[in-house]
């Protein structure tokens, strides 16, 4: 029978996260073994995660950072099941650190971000190890990165979402300036920069929607097109950044706000997500 000490069992806790009682068992099971411990902890994650795989994740945390000179940005999801876990300092500090190692890293796929080493570990060690911990099904649901000229983050209250904003120009009331869109984006929801960014799939679908609520108004059919044509000009408005209305001040659209502040002035492009 192996004799383990406290100070055993907490060096394991530190590096793990992990419960006393599933270190003291691990290390139990390993024979005093620390890497064979890890590996034990790792396994219980991998089972557990292949038995909640059907389990939805649907609470979590969102972080955004950017590089030091704003020119870089990213956005890491990492979803749970319970918003008791989502709250949880821990569970934030590592969609932070995640966060952290993108931005150092800046990999093109989530993918190529869970093989990026965490503490000696991948990432995507480091999130099975944390299902056995948890007990809770664990991911990085959604990864997203943004180069521009000058990029304003946002982080909404409770880390349920966050928001990159790209400008074409720099300067430090500039960076302000997208900050006040960037939240814009979080509060309307837009689908695209402006109109000529929304997919046609969006467009077509958009346009069938309109021409079923005119027919449903008793409209004639000749007549069908137009009408939802002119509905699409108002999706338009409503659903793309330049063209809404400014949260701060309904008079003027967002992108007359930012030409009131230098006429060259817009959103370059723009990153979104949010739970759920």
């Amino acid at each position: 029978m192996i004799t383990l000490s406290a100070a055993d069992v907490k060096k394991l806790r530190d590096m793990t996260g992990a419960g006393m009682m599933d270190c003291k068992n691990a290390l139990m099971e390993a024979e005093g073994d620390l890497e064979k411990a890890i590996e034990i902890l790792r396994k219980k994650g991998q089972k557990l995660s292949v038995k909640r795989a059907d389990r939805e994740a649907k609470e979590g945390a969102v972080i955004a950072l950017i590089s030091d000179d704003k020119k870089r940005g990213v956005i890491v999801k990492l979803s749970c099941e319970t918003d008791f876990v989502a709250k949880n300092d821990d569970f934030v500090n590592m969609t932070r650190d995640f966060a952290q190692i993108a931005l150092d890293n800046f990999p093109e796929t989530t993918e190529a971000l869970l093989n990026l080493k965490y503490n000696g570990i991948t990432i995507g060690d480091k999130i099975t190890e944390q299902i056995g911990v948890i007990g809770e099904k664990i991911e990085i649901a959604t990864y997203e990165r943004l180069e521009a000229t000058q990029i304003s983050p946002y982080i909404h209250m409770g880390n349920r979402a966050a928001v990159l904003v790209g400008l074409n120009k720099t300067g430090d009331d500039l960076y302000e300036a997208g900050r006040d869109v960037a939240m814009q984006v979080a509060a309307m929801r837009p689908v695209a920069v402006d109109k000529d960014g929304v997919s046609a799939e969006i467009i077509q679908k958009e346009i069938e929607i309109g021409k079923e609520q005119a027919r449903q108004e008793g409209k004639p059919e000749a007549m069908l097109e137009k009408i939802a044509l002119g509905k699409l000009n108002k999706f338009y408005q409503e659903s793309t950044l330049l063209n809404q209305a400014y949260v701060k001040d309904s008079k003027m659209t967002v992108r007359e706000y930012l030409k009131s502040l230098d006429s060259d002035l817009t959103v370059s492009d723009f990153k979104h997500v949010e739970l759920g």
